[in-house]
């Protein structure tokens, strides 16, 4: 197999000159399973773990490699390697690390388009779909929105779930598609192109795997179907993983998520929620927040119609989540320092009763 195949392309290649990398090997990091990788190269795919000095030089888990890095690797024997270092990222999807205090979590790397998944007959959802939108907008990745199962609704009902993206969501491709006549195949497939990669983001039992096999033309991830007691979708895929589809497209097949934290998405906000933006330029406070202020551009806009009150009120939702993200960034890096201060303190101590 080719470099190229993988997305390996010429800022790369000059990376890797301007470096002096050319005794080593690269690869894209294709999987992870709890900080062991599986990188494929042109030798093969191979099973890696990170130096000692990258797994010290690193300042949080963000600095560990991921699904879609590239990295320069040595290998050792005919299944292992070690990865020495990453090469900088284009893109960065990631999210609130679920149930960790003020961390994050990357999805993938290295991303040119992330496929929004939703199930049409009972996971439909604008205010998620917005949700994924802002981490695409912060990453900068473009979005397309995959509307999945329209085969267990009607044709009315599908044309109006569409109506009702298009009237909050501007300017993203929309696809309906079925899995199982695999209607709209067509054209999810005339979009995927060769060399770039795509990421699946989605709730559990949305089609996700279901959609990998279909476009690979093989049975790679295995299916479920929808728990009947809660009506909520099976983790059937455990892990990330980057698979070559047929046509050349490379794909990056994710876990389902029920929880989509938003991390560092001011520019991100701006743009999933431009109109709201655009609107608060004439607020009559600089510093408004748009719930309660008197000559708030906004609130007026949103009695008014201009603004969709439910993405009014998603937007305040997130506003409020990215700020006490925020804040809990801050109290963990203090925590980290106080943390530090008393290690370094107990060293001198020992260092004084010592002599």
């Amino acid at each position: 197999m080719k470099l190229e195949e993988l997305g390996y392309n010429d800022k790369l290649e000059k990376l890797r000159i301007e470096n002096n990398l050319k005794d080593f090997e690269i690869g894209r990091v294709i999987s992870e399973h709890k900080e062991r990788y599986v990188v494929k190269t042109e030798q093969g795919e191979f099973d890696a773990e990170i130096t000692g000095n990258l797994r010290f030089s690193s300042k949080s888990r963000e600095d560990f490699p991921a699904v879609g890095d590239w990295v320069v690797l040595t290998i050792h024997d005919s299944d292992f390697a070690i990865i020495h270092s990453i090469f900088p990222r284009y893109s960065v999807v990631s999210r609130q690390a679920v149930g960790k205090f003020g961390e994050i979590q990357i999805i993938a790397t290295n991303i040119d388009y992330a496929l929004l998944v939703q199930a049409a007959d009972r996971d439909f959802n604008i205010n998620r779909l917005e949700r994924y939108l802002t981490i695409c907008n912060s990453s900068k990745v473009s979005p397309i929105i995959v509307l999945s199962k329209i085969d267990l609704i009607n044709e009315h009902r599908a044309t109006e779930i569409v109506e009702n993206i298009k009237d909050r969501i501007k300017n993203v491709p929309i696809l309906a598609i079925s899995n199982e006549s695999q209607a709209g195949y067509d054209k999810i497939i005339s979009i995927i192109e060769k060399g770039k990669t795509y990421c699946m983001l989605g709730s559990s039992g949305v089609g996700k795997s279901t959609l990998l096999n279909n476009l690979s033309g093989k049975s790679l991830m295995r299916t479920d179907s929808i728990s009947r007691s809660t009506n909520k979708g099976r983790h059937i895929t455990s892990h990330r993983e980057l698979i070559i589809l047929e046509n050349g497209g490379i794909l990056v097949d994710n876990p389902g998520m029920r929880e989509v934290g938003i991390v560092d998405s001011i520019s991100g906000l701006e743009i999933t929620f431009d109109l709201i933006i655009k609107y608060s330029q004439n607020c009559k406070f600089k510093d408004c927040t748009h719930t309660n202020e008197k000559g708030c551009s906004v609130i007026d806009a949103v009695e008014k119609g201009q603004i969709d009150r439910a993405s009014y009120e998603n937007y305040l939702k997130m506003e409020r989540e990215k700020a006490h993200f925020d804040l809990s960034v801050v109290e963990r890096r203090k925590k980290d320092k106080d943390f530090g201060k008393m290690i370094k303190n107990y060293k001198k101590d020992m260092k004084k009763n010592k002599y």
